[in-house]
């Protein structure tokens, strides 16, 4: 067995698996002490790195694609003070993070464990029941149904219809997205057959983030409901054996790309006229969609 203790975290590693655990440390995130303890099976595992600096270190694990509901919903944005997969390593410690490293890597080795994609989760993702308040509104989550509840934040046009309700059949992906610059981020609940192009801020089924502290705690929500979808690997090659195959031809799929972004144009408009979108809003939504075309 291996195992190193830091301020950041426990690691422990005993030849099948390892188990990462949250330092109690004041500079450990919100979200990795909220997230708790992960177990990692080796066969999840696609490699692992020690990188040492003058004062501090970190030791990075990777993961295989697919492996991790996390990593899929959160689409690896997850900011280095939030991402579990990786602990800060004291320099005085370096020679058991090395050890541990080569533990793990020697592990990897004999038991042949390939770097490949895999098409079913290796983790469980985040324990149900869930709730997270942050942004325009508060997700819970019971394992079966997600609720979304507003607060006074919220837009009127989002807040008119009240509390929202979606079950895991209606559901065909989930996305969080963190706040970058001007930009806000977002959590979105992708409803079958009920595509929309609203912004997170309209979207019923979105709550709109604003780059605060609890911002990635609603990355949780987003891992434990992806947890329970079918995996993406899994859904597309059900696609690929359902639908017919067709050649592809170039023109029709220039043509279509058009004909959206002509679509898109005329519901910007339609939202503007309505004052869903402010006069601002509308013209850099305009300019993106016209740089596109």
């Amino acid at each position: 067995m291996a195992e190193i203790i830091q301020k950041d975290g426990t690691w422990v590693f005993d030849g099948d698996a390892l188990r990462l655990t949250p330092g109690r440390d004041k500079d450990v995130s919100l979200f990795r002490r909220a997230l708790g303890e992960l177990v990692v099976p080796l066969g999840a595992l696609a490699g692992i790195s020690f990188e040492q600096g003058r004062r501090s270190g970190r030791v990075r694990l990777r993961l295989r694609d697919g492996a991790d509901p996390l990593l899929h919903a959160t689409g690896g944005r997850l900011t280095e003070p939030n991402d579990p997969y990786q602990l800060i390593v004291q320099s005085d410690r370096y020679g058991v993070a090395e050890y541990l490293v080569d533990e793990v890597r020697n592990a990897l080795l004999l038991d042949q464990v390939s770097a490949d994609p895999v098409d079913t989760y290796l983790l469980p993702g985040p324990a149900v029941p869930l709730s997270a308040s942050a942004g325009d509104g508060t997700v819970s989550f019971d394992g079966e149904r997600i609720r979304l509840e507003w607060n006074w934040k919220t837009e009127d046009a989002k807040a008119a219809a009240g509390p929202r309700v979606l079950t895991l059949p209606e559901l065909t992906a989930v996305e969080w997205h963190p706040a970058a610059g001007l930009e806000n981020g977002h959590l979105r609940f992708s409803v079958r057959h009920a595509p929309t192009t609203a912004p997170p801020k309209y979207d019923p089924n979105a709550v709109e983030l604003w780059g605060f502290k609890k911002d990635p705690l609603m990355a949780l929500v987003a891992a434990a409901v992806q947890a329970r979808l079918a995996h993406p690997a899994a859904a597309a090659v059900d696609v690929r054996k359902t639908e017919p195959q067709v050649p592809r031809q170039l023109p029709p799929a220039v043509e279509d790309g058009h004909d959206a972004l002509l679509r898109r144009l005329r519901e910007l408009g339609e939202l503007h006229r309505t004052g869903v979108l402010t006069e601002t809003e509308f013209t850099l939504a305009k300019q993106a969609v016209l740089k596109r075309m």
